[in-house]
């Protein structure tokens, strides 16, 4: 490995590292390493794809820390788990489907359209903090939007946790910790069916992936201290600057 392509992998889990920390504080690490991997030269659907299966491990633990709500939710568990699998892979195909040069025009859209998913974030969570009582659509059609969501997932990513917390609210859930345990349990499905088709398709660049996965687990750790003594406001204020920056630098690129 020449100096140049080391330097190369140093940022690469530098940007995964950051991401852990924030993903495991306020979310939204993805338009940390997604980015930095564009910046880095390799082709948007490589960069995404690589980016999906880097970061996916840091997502196991949050798992572990919702294992009590899991009971309490088992029976929706089971066929939320079955949507966003097949959801997760119809993403994923269709990404694998998408010209690189159709792609690399809706790139800048969607990291602009994830950015205001997080900016909307606080207002949404207020709204779905204020429901009371049970006012779903029914299984079948909570099924269907969380299908959606998770194809969106499988395609992209990056804003999706926020996507799935409010598609729970339509189901009816008002527990908080529910809604945050099933929205984790769809990532790590999403995220994780996703990552093995991009795998099995050879659509990841391995020079980055093992760095970048070690220092997202890592960062989840380490970084999260800190992000959590910085506080999760200023945390998400720095992942929203990041992500208008990029999308205004990927707009300006493309017109």
């Amino acid at each position: 490995m020449t100096s140049t392509e080391f330097s190369r992998v140093v940022i690469a889990a530098t940007a995964a590292f950051l991401a852990g920390g924030i993903n495991s504080v306020a979310g939204g690490g993805t338009l940390l390493s997604f980015p930095a991997l564009v910046w880095l030269g390799l082709p948007s659907i490589t960069a995404n794809a690589t980016s999906t299966v880097a970061i996916w491990p840091g997502s196991l633990g949050s798992i572990w820390g919702f294992r009590s709500e899991f009971g309490q939710v088992a029976s929706r568990l089971k066929w939320l788990s079955i949507s966003s699998l097949i959801g997760g892979g119809l993403g994923a195909i269709l990404l694998r489907s998408t010209p690189a040069s159709l792609f690399e025009r809706l790139v800048p859209f969607l990291i602009l359209f994830a950015t205001i998913l997080f900016i909307a974030e606080g207002p949404i969570q207020k709204k779905l903090r204020e429901r009371s009582g049970i006012h779903g659509i029914g299984m079948a059609a909570a099924l269907i939007l969380t299908l959606f969501v998770a194809i969106y997932g499988g395609y992209f990513g990056a804003g999706v946790s926020i996507m799935m917390l409010s598609s729970l609210s339509f189901v009816g859930m008002t527990d908080i910790l529910q809604r945050n345990a099933l929205t984790s349990m769809f990532s790590l499905c999403v995220n994780g069916v996703a990552a093995i088709l991009f795998i099995s398709l050879g659509m990841v660049d391995w020079h980055y992936v093992v760095p970048m996965a070690i220092a997202a687990v890592v960062g989840g750790y380490g970084a999260a201290g800190l992000a959590r003594r910085v506080g999760r406001v200023v945390v998400r204020r720095f992942v929203i600057v990041v992500g208008l920056a990029v999308s205004l630098i990927l707009f300006v690129r493309l017109f």
